[in-house]
């Protein structure tokens, strides 16, 4: 078996130029699609894709967009990572262990931390350009 994993590896490794490019892409996109299948990146798309829609429907000025754009991916970036930790763990060992619950944990808490930049974020946005004439 491990004669077949090392060629698998000289084969995918070994791969240059042009070739190698279409080979990440297509790795993101099988990253991607592996991810929407997790009911936690589906509440992120949809949620994020609505806050870059309301970006561009409400009179931001441009830094203000790129600063919420950004907060947006972060938050998608984010998850993709807590996911990839999420599986790797689980692929390692279904058992309970404290090392797999930091970990987890861990990422969890970096995706906690950017939903509350994102929250902030737009906090401050729409105070500064919206409410602070209200009061």
């Amino acid at each position: 078996m491990p004669e077949n994993n090392n060629q698998y590896a000289i084969n995918i490794k070994g791969k240059k130029g042009l070739r190698r490019i279409f080979n990440a892409y297509g790795y993101s996109l099988a990253g991607l699609k592996a991810a929407c299948s997790e009911s936690g990146f589906r509440q992120l798309l949809l949620l994020n894709s609505v806050l870059i829609i309301l970006v561009f429907v409400l009179d931001f000025g441009m830094l203000t967009r790129m600063v919420l754009i950004m907060a947006s991916f972060l938050s998608w970036i984010v998850e993709l990572f807590n996911t990839a930790i999420e599986a790797t763990v689980d692929h390692t060992s279904l058992a309970k262990h404290p090392l797999a619950k930091r970990a987890k944990d861990t990422a969890s808490a970096a995706q906690l931390l950017t939903m509350l930049l994102l929250a902030v974020l737009w906090s401050l946005a729409l105070w500064r350009d919206y409410l602070v004439n209200w009061f």
